[in-house]
């Protein structure tokens, strides 16, 4: 499975949760670069980074130090070269209000940690079909 050829970039400040979805990636041969930034702060500078190639897929840890994944989408979803990258929001909030507020900001996806092997597949799946029709001529 390949989304486009650009990176997918992981941003999640939790070491464990973070081999996790490597490990998932791997198993789904997923062949895209995975870059990691540890908060929102490294993932913004990450994307601002001339340097780096726009990634195709953020997911995106909502419980972090310095800059939380809330403050990170209200950030990238104010930059017209960001808004459109699909973000899924991975989070062990119950919180209802920042399920709301993800899918207000644009989030194309929710999982809740400990991100669950077959749910991520399939969403992995989905957005990859996504992709492969929005690229098709109409």
């Amino acid at each position: 499975m390949r989304i486009k050829s650009s990176p997918i970039l992981l941003i999640e400040d939790d070491s464990v949760d973070a081999m996790t979805v490597r490990r998932a990636l791997k198993e789904l041969h997923v062949a895209n670069p995975l870059e990691h930034a540890e908060n929102g702060e490294e993932g913004l500078a990450y994307l601002q980074n001339a340097a780096h190639a726009p990634p195709c897929l953020i997911l995106l840890d909502l419980n972090m130090p310095v800059m939380n994944g809330i403050e990170f989408l209200h950030a990238i979803k104010a930059l017209p070269a960001f808004k459109r990258i699909p973000v899924i929001a991975l989070t062990t909030s119950d919180e209802q209000e920042d399920k709301v507020e993800s899918f207000e900001l644009g989030v194309a996806g929710y999982m809740r940690k400990p991100v669950e092997y077959r749910q991520f597949v399939e969403i992995i799946r989905t957005i990859d079909a996504y992709w492969t029709i929005s690229e098709s001529p109409l």
